[in-house]
């Protein structure tokens, strides 16, 4: 699936059920695999902040659970309802560890559909 419309639907949908009581931002996220599998998770905030999990690391957690380590993603799509931003700092290094830099990651900004590499949006990536 290299359809980002599609991936977007699919990460909004997974938004509608985060759970978000504290910062009342809900989160989705739709990635797919090189193995051609599509996940998805949600946020899911914690009293203890320290916690909570984003969507990204949640639906990269639950394609690793089930993919197995060697899992490697082919592309991402995030997006906040209500609310525009990229990945956090945190979720991109994680997505980092299972991803090529020229990765395609998706969110929206002004309104508008915005596709940058992993590169892009982490250029100094911390590696062992």
């Amino acid at each position: 699936m290299t359809d980002f419309t599609e991936l977007m639907q699919r990460a909004r949908e997974a938004a509608a059920k985060a759970y978000a009581p504290y910062s009342k931002f809900q989160v989705g996220c739709a990635l797919v695999t090189q193995a051609g599998g599509v996940f998805t998770g949600c946020n899911v905030e914690n009293a203890s902040y320290g916690l909570t999990i984003c969507a990204e690391r949640n639906a990269i957690f639950h394609a690793v659970a089930t993919e197995g380590p060697q899992m490697r993603l082919a592309s991402l799509a995030v997006i906040a309802l209500g609310h525009e931003f990229p990945p956090c700092g945190a979720c991109r290094q994680v997505i980092a560890e299972f991803a090529a830099p020229d990765a395609p990651v998706c969110f929206l900004q002004n309104g508008l559909l915005v596709t940058q590499t992993l590169a892009e949006l982490l250029p100094s990536t911390f590696q062992l």
